[in-house]
């Protein structure tokens, strides 16, 4: 028999619990998510739910039945002004990591503890730790939003740095090494390896360079877009990530002369053409040019086995650091942004930009300079 109260009922079950019911503000009669062991248990949760409604803080329960799967995709659907690239790893991670084990999961069932056996499982596969915190970061934004849909009261993914990525520290090459792989690589990929670590520029910036974005003597380039490869294959130019991708670099003047030679063999001198190009005059894609230029080998033979192209980057924003510039001016060089950075780089001076490009270049000659030494007293013995 249900015992009677001021708000809801109790019954004891013939299990020997008990079971706790209420009439909801929309009129509906529902049960307590779970039975009670002692009648007093019950008694206490009916009077948290009745304080609720009190104080209008009370959330209908069947807002969260809803199944993982379905609401992180369309989540995901629904995210406007996101690249393609990162559409393509969301749909990508959520297929290959959260689906699996959470698809059918309520929104309202997912408590902390199935995010860490989740997330442990991963780690336990051997899934590279960057790809789980990417995985976590992205359930951890979908939930976010089911808070503020108000399908959950609190995000279940509360373990602390799950989110970060420590992606173990990439290998950078010396001022020679870089020479040396620009002299390896097919001559039309010459300058695409200088800009690249001396320039600071994205792979996907360089393939979408046209001969308008430099100017006459090559004293400087300005990115203006970015080439795109989805996964399906597609090809797309478009704006860089953040506005401060749209940058102009100045070049250093112990490059200029290897820019020059490669606008002057290997461009069309239509402003619109690109300066980078395959044997054919195709668009760059990076799988052509890693079997193109034959890269592994390349790094292979200038000393650098396992480097990747994007390393280049990586050692040319070393280089510029031992310049002494400021964490803005490289950030800016760069095209890096952030939230708070954003304003700082709106106002970074171009002389300073010119000072990073004047002593790398200073860089480069001296190491070239104890390279043709030491090659001129070795023919001297």
């Amino acid at each position: 028999m249900a015992s009677k109260r001021r708000f809801g009922r109790i019954r004891k079950l013939p299990s020997g619990r008990y079971q706790a019911r209420y009439p909801g503000p929309d009129g509906i009669d529902r049960p307590a998510p779970h039975t009670f062991a002692s009648k007093t248990d019950a008694d206490r949760w009916l009077t948290a739910i009745e304080a609720d409604m009190i104080r209008g803080t009370w959330r209908n329960p069947d807002l969260g039945r809803v199944a993982l799967g379905s609401y992180l995709a369309e989540w995901i659907d629904h995210r406007s002004g996101l690249r393609p690239r990162t559409l393509d790893l969301y749909r990508w991670l959520h297929r290959k990591y959260i689906e699996p084990t959470l698809r059918d999961r309520l929104l309202s069932d997912i408590t902390p503890g199935i995010v860490r056996a989740w997330r442990a499982d991963l780690l336990t596969q051997g899934v590279s730790p960057t790809m789980v915190a990417k995985a976590y970061r992205l359930l951890r934004a979908a939930l976010n939003t089911a808070v503020d849909d108000e399908l959950i009261r609190r995000n279940p993914c509360r373990i602390k740095g799950a989110g970060l990525e420590r992606a173990a520290e990439r290998p950078t090459a010396t001022v020679a090494q870089v020479f040396q792989l620009a002299d390896i690589v097919p001559g039309r990929f010459r300058a695409l390896v200088l800009l690249a670590a001396f320039a600071s520029l994205r792979y996907g910036e360089l393939a979408a360079l046209r001969r308008r974005d430099l100017d006459f003597r090559c004293r400087t380039l300005t990115v203006r877009a970015t080439l795109v490869e989805r996964s399906d294959g597609n090809l797309t130019f478009g704006p860089p990530k953040t506005d401060a991708g749209i940058r102009t670099v100045t070049i250093p003047d112990a490059i200029r002369r290897d820019i020059r030679a490669h606008l002057d063999d290997f461009v069309d001198e239509d402003q619109d053409a690109l300066v980078f190009t395959g044997a054919k005059g195709a668009v760059l894609r990076r799988s052509n040019f890693q079997t193109a230029c034959k890269w592994r080998d390349c790094v292979a033979a200038a000393g650098l086995p396992g480097f990747h192209f994007h390393d280049l980057r990586h050692t040319g924003n070393t280089l510029a650091s031992r310049t002494g510039a400021s964490l803005a001016d490289l950030m800016a060089r760069m095209g890096h942004a952030s939230t708070r950075a954003a304003m700082i780089y709106q106002h970074t001076a171009r002389e300073r930009d010119e000072h990073i490009a004047d002593a790398l270049s200073s860089q480069i000659k001296q190491s070239r300079q104890r390279a043709r030494n030491g090659h001129g007293q070795r023919k001297k013995r």
